[in-house]
């Protein structure tokens, strides 16, 4: 997700938190019930972020492995290139110990995981940012 105040002003994104280990990432999350993937996304970033966001266009999917309680899980995770249009970082969820803003080019050098670096630098050449 991003904001710019107009069309010359920098991009800004907005990664997701926790402090211990330090992580930061790309907001998401897991569909409920007949919920499309659209609607997950904007509900999932609104939730996690405390920001209102708006599809601008699909991105790309990370597909990975994990693990939890012992049984292996795929998991496919859908990115869109998403606007601010309201909402407040200081309304985000307790899932992420913080919300902040950062240029995109500081945004890339923060991340944790290299595959959602690769979605923000997506993220950047279609912006032309």
């Amino acid at each position: 997700m991003y904001r710019r105040a107009d069309d010359n002003s920098p991009v800004e994104v907005v990664l997701v938190g926790r402090l211990r280990p330090k992580r930061w990432a790309l907001p998401k999350g897991t569909p409920v019930l007949g919920e499309t993937l659209e609607g997950t996304a904007v509900r999932e970033v609104g939730e996690e972020t405390g920001l209102l966001v708006r599809i601008e266009r699909p991105l790309d999917q990370i597909h990975y492995w994990f693990v939890w309680g012992g049984v292996r899980h795929s998991k496919t995770v859908h990115f869109y290139l998403m606007q601010m249009v309201g909402g407040d970082t200081a309304n985000h969820d307790g899932e992420y110990d913080v919300v902040e803003w950062f240029p995109i080019g500081e945004a890339l050098r923060r991340l944790s995981y290299p595959n959602e670096a690769r979605i923000v630098d997506k993220a950047q050449q279609v912006l032309g940012a």
